[in-house]
Parts: C-alpha cells; structure tokens; sequence
C-alpha cells in the first residue's frame, strides 16, 4: 500500500515523482541561507568561476527532465506487469531491496563508462560533456545541468538500464529513481553539512564530486552517484583532504603523494 494508490499509477508516479523531488529538494537547497562555515567554495567562487548563469542552468534542466519523462513513459509502458486480475504483482521486500542494490551497482557501472569516455574523447568533451563542467562551483539545482544528448546517454539511459536489469516494477522504481536523483543533487549541493547522511554512509559525495570538478581533478573520480567501486578498481580514485579555510567553510584538496 502506497500514498499514492487511487490517485496514480506506479507508472505515472515513477515518471513524474523524481522530477518533483528534483525540484524540492534542490529547491531546499537553493532557499537556505549561506551557510558560509559549511561551504566547500565561497559565494564569490561560485560567482566569478561559473560559465552559465542560474537562468540557463533552470531551462536545461528542464530540458533533460522533458526527455527523460518520455523515456520513462514509453520505458513503463513496454515493460508494466499485471495479473490476470489487473493488479500489478510486488515482490517481497527482501527481493526489492535486491532489486535496489542491483540497479545502484548497474547505474554506477554505466555512467561511469559514460562519463569517463565522455572525458576522454575530446570532441565529446569539448562539444556535449563540458557543458555540465561550467559549473566549476557546483550547486544543488545544476546537477542535472547537461548537454541534452548527455542527460539521455547518462542520466536517462542509465536509469532505463538500471530498471530493466534490476527486474523492479515500477512501484520499486518510484523509491529508486527517486533516491537516486536526491543523491545526485546532494553530490552537487556543495555543501558539507553535519549529520548528512550521504556524508556518512557514501564516500562518493559532495567533496569527491567536488574535486571532479576541479580543473586538477577533471581525470579522476569519474563514479557517480553511489559508490566509487570502478574509480577504485580502475585506478582513477582521487584521495582527498578538507581544509578548513580561515574565514569559514572547507576547501577540498587532492592529496599529494
């Protein structure tokens, strides 16, 4: 029994829902106040180092979620599972949460592929991925922020691919692709706050994207959104440290060896 039966359906919600969350939990984000004492780049940072202002940010974002609802629509369409009753059949709850680890592990291995061949081939570099690296300070609302052939390759495939393997009905996917996309505004938020759980349970986090995003760092943690298994095995993890900065907040620097 979810929240939403009688209202929606596990398809309508698994397409719309992480869209909605995008929005309020990065809108949460954007509304706080400075936070000066818990940020990884001072405001001035972000404002002079960023290439794209807030308002084009906004409309590609926009942009990748449109295809990606359409993508998602067609995606639950071919793949929706009923009984001869009509009812769609939900697994167990240990299944489920097999399902979900399964789709994690299945997501990170495909865009971290993605987005280091993206980094390696330089005219895919120069012409789709480097779009997302203006942001050079990342923010909550801009970790969608993608060329529109990235955020499908990426971000919307990625996703597809995930459900499929998984086996998850769309039911499991509403949890999924919904704790996926509030990880991956988290990695962007920029800020290192106390009692996140992300910092806590994932090493893949706000500071280890951070230093993807630096001009040093651009060649290594390549892992998104969840663990950083294939940076590790591959030999593109970067080791950090945080700095505390004397007038507030952290700096996140590679360490030497």
């Amino acid at each position: 029994m979810v929240f939403w039966e009688g209202y929606a359906s596990d398809e309508t919600m698994g397409t719309f829902a992480p869209l909605v969350v995008y929005w309020l939990y990065a809108g949460f984000y954007q509304l706080l106040p400075p936070l000066d004492k818990y940020r990884l780049h001072t405001e001035t940072e972000e404002n002079e180092k960023n290439l794209v202002p807030l308002g084009s940010v906004i409309k590609g974002v926009l942009l990748q979620q449109f295809f990606q609802a359409v993508v998602a629509e067609f995606l639950f369409l071919i793949t929706s599972n009923t009984s001869s009753s009509g009812d769609i059949v939900q697994p167990s709850l240990p299944v489920q949460a097999v399902q979900f680890v399964i789709a994690m592990l299945v997501m990170d291995t495909w865009q971290y592929f993605v987005h280091r061949y993206m980094h390696l081939n330089k005219f895919l570099y120069r012409h789709v991925h480097s779009q997302h690296h203006k942001l050079v300070v990342p923010y909550a609302i801009g970790a969608l922020y993608n060329h529109p052939l990235e955020g499908l390759l990426l971000d919307t495939f990625g996703g597809a691919i995930s459900f499929l393997v998984s086996g998850m009905t769309a039911r499991t996917a509403v949890f999924f692709f919904c704790f996926a996309v509030i990880k991956t505004v988290d990695d962007h938020c920029g800020l290192r706050l106390p009692g996140n759980i992300f910092h806590l349970l994932f090493q893949n986090n706000t500071a280890y994207h951070d230093i993807h995003h630096q001009l040093q760092g651009t060649k290594f943690n390549y892992s998104q959104p969840f663990f950083p298994l294939w940076d590790k095995l591959l030999g593109t993890y970067a080791a950090y440290t945080l700095v505390k900065r004397p007038e507030g907040g952290y700096e996140a620097r590679l360490k030497k060896d």
